[in-house]
């Protein structure tokens, strides 16, 4: 098993920034990626951002591109969300989630966090 919790969420004006952690209890052969994935009031879930822990590469959903920046610390089994120019259409429950490989859609992902709410007001 796999335990991953996140933190940083909160309140912030749109055009600020927030930066989400997401802490994984350990690393396995079959958890290799890490994938931040959000959840709006009545909407499905949809994918924000993804990295692989070897630095094999990162992947952003079209409209999080050049304002959220996903970063990983393997010594700490952490990885990072930045973002910024944060706008009221970013507001959402935010979560993480570990799988074998880097990708955009959650069926990929076998363990994730409790999810840490992000809102943006205008």
């Amino acid at each position: 098993q796999v335990q991953l919790v996140e933190s940083g969420g909160g309140l912030v004006q749109a055009g600020g920034s927030l930066r989400l952690s997401c802490a994984a209890s350990r690393r396995t052969s079959s958890t290799l990626a890490v994938g931040w994935f959000r959840q709006a009031p009545g909407k499905e879930r949809e994918f924000v951002a993804a990295i692989g822990w070897s630095g094999g590469g990162t992947y952003y959903a079209d409209d999080v591109k050049g304002r959220f920046t996903i970063s990983g610390d393997n010594a700490k089994n952490t990885v990072y969300l930045q973002m910024n120019s944060l706008n009221p259409e970013d507001t959402a429950v935010y979560y993480c989630a570990t799988g074998p490989v880097v990708a955009g859609t959650g069926d990929w992902y076998d363990y994730w966090g409790q999810g840490t709410q992000v809102t943006v007001s205008s």
